[in-house]
């Protein structure tokens, strides 16, 4: 698997895989992510600003995040406490396309921004997800993250709702 800086050439792929995460999602009965985030114009402002990473295998698509440095305005309350102070870089929108569920791609991403973030020398990485995103769950578990307390979102579709943060101090 190989990864890359998304560019426009991925973004119907990228909504195309949004759109089949929002389904399963909804399927298991979490609100995640059913408020219209993220759109296309999410993943365009990412790939604009360079933080849309996309692992490819045998030139298709397989899966996505946003990787982003410096301060979330979600991060700054917390109910638990995090494991580091100071600078992390954080993930957003991971998003496996449908085929490749369960086939350790959002686990291979995970790995590929805790390179990135050892290459800008910061020391953790953080991420939330929904509180009933079970699948999210066993994945951050399974790479390592720690489970830090709650959070609630701050702006956009989604404000004020609830997650589970997490925490991965880079070694």
């Amino acid at each position: 698997m190989e990864f890359a800086v998304a560019t426009e050439e991925h973004l119907d792929r990228l909504c195309e895989m949004t759109d089949q995460a929002k389904r399963r999602l909804r399927d298991l009965g979490i609100d995640q992510w059913q408020q219209g985030y993220p759109s296309r114009e999410t993943w365009a402002r990412d790939i604009e600003e360079g933080s849309a990473r996309v692992a490819v295998e045998n030139g298709a698509v397989l899966g996505v995040l946003a990787f982003k440095t410096g301060a979330d305005p979600s991060y700054g309350l917390i109910d638990g406490a995090w494991l580091t102070s100071g600078d992390y870089a954080s993930l957003h929108r991971v998003c496996v396309a449908g085929e490749s569920v369960g086939a350790g791609v959002a686990g291979a991403l995970f790995a590929h921004a805790f390179q990135l973030a050892r290459d800008l020398e910061l020391p953790s990485v953080r991420i939330d997800t929904h509180p009933g995103n079970r699948p999210m769950l066993r994945a951050l578990e399974k790479a390592g993250f720690a489970r830090c307390g709650q959070i609630r979102l701050v702006g956009g579709l989604e404000d004020g709702a609830l997650r589970i943060a997490f925490e991965k101090v880079l070694a």
